[in-house]
């Protein structure tokens, strides 16, 4: 994995907007909102297992995130890698947990088909205006 620039981690440290691409079957982009942070060495998001995004992950586990800061989005970082864990059950929670808390200040509403998705990441920068 990538370190990750300074000014990455700061953006990832907050609740940012956050933008996950995946490849369609057809090789089209598909991109989405989603919640992102900070996991160990891997950045997280939480999707049902049946999602859109999780199945062009299970054909193929490149993705493309683009992050921006919510006051400032002129504020942006890029982050390129591929999903390398999809973790469910107990640990599943925890990760999906944090990524709530961060997001809304508290656990995840809906205890439904959900799991996190670990990214290892090929590459990261960061621009300000």
């Amino acid at each position: 994995m990538t370190a990750l620039p300074d000014d990455v981690v700061r953006l990832l440290d907050e609740p940012c907007t956050a933008h996950i691409a995946t490849l369609l079957p057809d090789g089209a982009p598909h991109s989405v909102p989603v919640w992102v942070g900070r996991e160990g060495d891997h950045i997280a998001f939480l999707t049902s297992p049946g999602s859109r995004k999780a199945r062009n992950i299970s054909r193929d586990p490149r993705v493309a995130i683009s992050l921006t800061r919510r006051e400032r989005p002129n504020d942006m970082a890029f982050l390129r890698g591929r999903v390398v864990e999809v973790v469910d059950g107990d640990r599943g929670w925890e990760i999906i947990d944090r990524l709530s808390q961060k997001y809304l200040g508290g656990p995840y509403p809906l205890r439904t088909d959900r799991a996190a998705y670990l990214v290892a990441i090929d590459h990261a920068g960061a621009l300000s205006f």
